[in-house]
């Protein structure tokens, strides 16, 4: 089964291998940039149909490793031809591990079931939200929440082939009545649950340099929201973008704060990456964020250098059999990978 360790790989741009890319001395700091969030998937081709054809995802690189026995399948809206797949925001990777698509009691698990709760949904942003419910419904797409189901009647809950919630919730860009349009719809955010928002916060913002956008206090449910993304103007305010304003972007994180949880003992969210010895069938789907910089190697170097063990590594950079990425664990352990912009 795919791992966290077998998510350490080598990209290749074409034919040509950057193994050994040429280490500069410095990176530079608004580079980075939020660029990936991966999926395990059961059928590939199921799973990129459903997103290319419902969304108007394009599948903009394929990466096979037929000797690790998983091949990687990237999307975006922005389907720009130049540059590489890794220096943009809003990129959905989707991991297939080999024989999965045979296997009929092979399940993802979504990270909305108990006990395996962790990662939430990804989100979709459209121009026309109740066009696109329509037009989806028409496709034949499961809705694990419809506009009109509930006190929220402004987002719904797609259901992707394997179950993962999307959700919808409207930017209103060029919106036309009774129309939508697939070219405007943006990859807006990825949520996760965390256990401490403080923990959570002072990591992102503070080891990775993420930006608090919003906040949503939701205080009849007892939960908060935290929105966080990448703004590297030096006049940005954070915790001050409306829901209009966070609508009409991309590479969103979204840390879901259920009140009390801080308080507990141990980690009681599942990072989407551990099999769990014992557990009745797969235990894994979520895999991770992918954050980008121009010298992944430089940054790494100086995080390990800042905050020494006050930070825990998956893998550090360049010290895995497949070169030139690093893997850093959150507070609740979830993985997030930094690689080279151009590839690695």
């Amino acid at each position: 089964m795919f791992s966290l360790l077998s998510s350490t790989r080598r990209f290749l741009i074409g034919t040509k291998s950057f193994q050994s890319i040429r280490t500069m001395a410095s990176y530079n700091p608004k580079s980075i940039v939020f660029n990936h969030t991966c999926l395990r998937v059961k059928d590939p081709k199921v799973s990129v149909d459903y997103y290319t054809k419902n969304f108007g995802l394009k599948l903009i690189a394929t990466k096979q490793f037929p000797e690790l026995k998983f091949d990687l399948y990237f999307l975006s809206f922005n389907d720009a031809e130049t540059g590489s797949p890794f220096d943009r925001e809003g990129v959905l990777e989707l991991t297939h591990n080999y024989g999965t698509e045979n296997d009929p009691d092979y399940k993802i698990n979504n990270g909305n079931v108990e006990p395996y709760r962790g990662f939430g949904h990804i989100c979709f942003s459209v121009d026309n939200i109740q066009k696109s419910e329509e037009n989806l419904l028409a496709n034949g797409v499961k809705f694990q929440k419809k506009l009109s189901d509930g006190r929220q009647k402004n987002i719904a809950f797609a259901l992707d082939p394997d179950n993962y919630w999307i959700e919808l919730i409207e930017h209103g860009i060029s919106k036309v009545e009774n129309k939508t349009e697939l070219s405007t719809y943006k990859f807006n955010h990825t949520m996760i649950r965390v256990k401490d928002p403080v923990a959570s916060l002072k990591f992102y913002r503070e080891v990775l340099g993420f930006k608090l956008l919003s906040t949503s206090v939701h205080e009849n449910a007892k939960f908060t929201l935290y929105f966080l993304g990448y703004n590297h103007e030096d006049s940005f305010e954070e915790n001050s973008l409306t829901r209009n304003d966070q609508a009409s972007l991309e590479s969103v994180l979204e840390l879901t704060w259920n009140w009390g949880t801080e308080k507990e003992e141990g980690q009681i969210y599942h990072n989407g990456n551990v099999q769990v010895e014992g557990a009745e069938g797969n235990t894994q789907g979520y895999g991770h964020i992918g954050i980008s910089v121009d010298n992944a190697e430089a940054w790494t170097k100086e995080l390990e250098e800042k905050w020494g063990d006050q930070v825990t590594w998956g893998l550090k950079f360049n010290q895995g059999k497949l070169k030139n990425i690093a893997f850093i664990r959150d507070p609740d352990n979830y993985a997030i990978e930094i690689l080279p912009s151009v590839g690695v």
